[in-house]
């Protein structure tokens, strides 16, 4: 890898030699700017505007241009000449853990490469120092014209420098988080958890570049004569009413694409870590058809009931009939234990036979057995 800046990095006393490697690369296509009738280059030069002539790199420097408009000419001599002493040293001014660095202030990443073999132990030394602390350096250095903030780390057995934002340049977040009054419930937070960990963790070094692909296979199936790939109609999307219905149905998509299967018990956390998931009910339950089938069963038993009844009323009459030879019609009508009482009973007097009938619905279950088969021989003799 090809250095971009020399210079050594002051650590205390020691002094290490380094240079200076770019640790990223980009490879995002780049366009050219054309014109769309015959696809001629479209090109900016750089134009005096006091000659009104294209000149060269060679003849271009660098100015300062003052409130006034005044130029300033500025050349590489005068920068060489800056009074700091970061201008060739990254030099390290503190040691401080790894999370009192804001994020955002993070930038360009460079690797340190040791300028030489008299610069390997050194390089080790400070290496080595860093790994033991769980520290971080920071370092300021000068590149490009201006002095940075840098702070270095290890990464595997090399010494690598961050770019960092001076503290002044990091933009405060005012106006940016909403400024209304929100009410967060449990089982949204419980939602939210179960959403998280079932998505899970992913390796980085799985994850690429699809818009990347995609505008190359664009790209060869234009060069080739081809009509390029159709993008894949957009998912139907539709207005989300329910924030709980939405996470709900985040966790249960995830849960399906990764084949988790979902535990029991709406929005609590599972013994697994996981929340129970249920959907929303959109409205009143369907009523249950018990109530249907009661109603049938009890219809068909009541019209049982009718049928039986006229042919256990004939054959009371007929019994009656034969035994006594006098007519009992409201004696006949009742069931078996009272026919067996008008059989008993005498008729005509009203006061013994409401007697007769008390005794009789008295009687225990053997009575009414017994009579049962006295009657039958009845039945026999009437047929």
């Amino acid at each position: 890898m090809r250095s971009i800046w020399n210079g050594a990095i002051s650590f205390g006393l020691v002094s290490i030699p380094i240079k200076l490697v770019n640790a990223t690369e980009s490879h995002a296509i780049s366009f050219r700017q054309i014109h769309t009738e015959d696809n001629g280059r479209i090109r900016y030069r750089k134009v005096c505007e006091l000659e009104e002539r294209e000149v060269g790199q060679a003849e271009i420097g660098k100015a300062y241009e003052d409130a006034d408009g005044t130029i300033i000419p500025i050349t590489d001599e005068d920068l060489s000449h800056l009074p700091i002493p970061t201008a060739r040293t990254i030099e390290i001014v503190a040691f401080v853990p790894g999370d009192r660095i804001d994020p955002l202030q993070m930038g360009s990443a460079y690797y340190l490469a040791a300028g030489g073999a008299p610069a390997a132990k050194p390089y080790a030394l400070l290496r080595e120092a860093l790994k033991r602390s769980d520290k971080v350096a920071v370092a300021k250095f000068a590149l490009r014209g201006r002095e940075r903030l840098g702070m270095l780390r290890v990464v595997g057995e090399a010494i690598v420098m961050h770019g960092l934002l001076w503290p002044d340049e990091v933009r405060t977040p005012e106006g940016v988080a909403p400024d209304t009054d929100v009410t967060i419930r449990d089982k949204e937070l419980d939602l939210a958890d179960a959403l998280m960990d079932t998505l899970g963790e992913v390796d980085l070094d799985d994850l690429h570049d699809e818009y990347r692909e995609a505008l190359e296979e664009v790209i060869a199936a234009k060069a080739a004569g081809e009509a390029p790939p159709e993008a894949p109609a957009p998912a139907a999307g539709g207005q989300v009413l329910d924030l709980m219905a939405a996470l709900e149905n985040s966790v249960r998509a995830a849960r399906e694409q990764r084949g988790a299967p979902a535990p029991g018990g709406r929005g609590a956390p599972a013994p697994g870590g996981e929340a129970e998931v249920r959907p929303l009910s959109r409205g009143r339950t369907a009523p249950k058809e018990t109530g249907g089938k009661k109603s049938t069963s009890t219809t068909r038993k009541t019209a049982a009931a009718k049928k039986t009844a006229p042919a256990r009323k004939s054959t009371s009459k007929a019994t009656a009939k034969a035994t006594s030879g006098t007519k009992k019609t409201a004696t006949a009508k009742t069931t078996t234990p009272k026919s067996a009482t008008a059989k008993s009973g005498t008729s005509g007097d009203p006061a013994r036979s409401t007697a007769a009938t008390k005794k009789a619905t008295a009687a225990k279950a053997p009575t009414a057995k017994a009579t049962t088969a006295k009657k039958t021989p009845s039945r026999k003799r009437s047929a």
